[in-house]
């Protein structure tokens, strides 16, 4: 058979009609081996192309052995443990990097990025919020939001009311994937489909949404959106944010580059190179007006922002008594404490 992109073993939550809601991988696989593909396919009668495939507990104990006899036993113990669940089970398998078209593809692209296997923009999300239904998250999983209020009644009834968290599309990083060597103050601020690299701290206004995240170590104290990557040794200050391209970016993906600073409430809808910063409640669009100055303090130009894109060495400020923006050589690199960052 031919190759595949990706697998997932799953087990998920479904609404009353049979339709998926979301679902959980413990250990999704970026290009399976020739083995494990061909397990997979006899098992599930795979004969090629994106499919999530419901499974029954009997399959997936069958996979137990077919996965185990050709070495897999990672996969093997996963499906051992899924095939004890109650709740639904699927197998997806992506032949190509495409496009989702259903929820179980859309979650195992979203894991893929969470596990670090893929970064973001790494893998095809178009479409993704036409995919997945709106959801009340609650401490007992997912809901569909017409059913919500008979489970409160019968909650209410039986003395344990429900809580719902919160009604979104995605749900929080931490129900699915907790990445190793990070920390994150508020678990319900950073969503699944972020990425988060080794010496991550998120602190409690810090936020990271879906296909977006940093490099690692960084510290986030501001707002990450989505499509935005931060590179190592990166601190976004208080209150800053960054400007994704479901925000008004347009098609502009942004980022920053290594040792970048944001500071407290300042933000960035250009690309940002190495070494770069923006003074505090500085806030640089494509559009703005910068005052390029030379080392000696002289005035050399005037451009507009995005003509500085993935440049490095930067330092936005606004100066004091005229108030517009002007942009000179950054003589000083972010350093990082390491201790902080060190999230064993």
């Amino acid at each position: 058979m031919s190759t595949l992109y990706s697998i997932g073993l799953g087990v998920g939550s479904q609404n009353r009609n049979g339709e998926w809601l979301e679902v959980f991988y413990p250990q999704p696989v970026l290009s399976p081996n020739d083995n494990t593909r061909a397990a997979l396919a006899q098992i599930l009668n795979y004969t090629g192309g994106n499919q999530a495939i419901a499974v029954s507990r009997e399959q997936m104990s069958a996979l137990t052995q077919a996965l185990d006899s050709v070495g897999d036993t990672e996969q093997a113990d996963i499906t051992q443990h899924l095939a004890r669940s109650e709740r639904p089970l699927v197998a997806t398998l992506l032949a190509t990097d495409s496009a989702p078209v259903s929820v179980p593809e859309a979650y195992l692209k979203l894991h893929l990025i969470s596990h670090r296997l893929v970064k973001p923009h790494g893998t095809d999300l178009t479409g993704i919020f036409g995919i997945l239904p709106n959801v009340a998250w609650t401490n007992e999983g997912a809901i569909d939001l017409e059913e919500v209020s008979h489970r409160q009644l019968q909650a209410r009834v039986s003395g344990t009311p429900l809580e719902v968290t919160c009604v979104d599309k995605f749900p929080k990083l931490t129900d699915y994937v907790v990445p190793s060597g990070v920390r994150i103050a508020d678990t319900a601020r950073v969503r699944l489909g972020a990425y988060l690299g080794e010496g991550t701290t998120i602190m409690h206004e810090g936020f990271v949404n879906f296909n977006a995240g940093t490099e690692g170590p960084g510290m986030i104290e501001g707002r990450i959106s989505a499509g935005v990557f931060v590179g190592s040794g990166s601190d976004l200050g208080g209150g800053s944010s960054t400007m994704g391209t479901l925000s008004g970016g347009g098609n502009m993906v942004i980022s920053l580059g290594t040792e970048c600073l944001l500071g407290a409430n300042a933000g960035t809808g250009i690309p940002l190179g190495d070494r770069c910063t923006i003074e505090s409640g500085l806030y640089i669009t494509a559009g703005t007006k910068v005052t390029l100055l030379d080392d000696a303090g002289n005035e050399v130009k005037t451009v507009k922002a995005r003509e500085l894109t993935g440049q490095s060495g930067l330092l936005f400020r606004r100066h004091s008594a005229t108030g517009r923006v002007e942009c000179l050589s950054n003589k000083s690199a972010v350093q990082l404490n390491e201790a902080l960052h060190i999230n064993d």
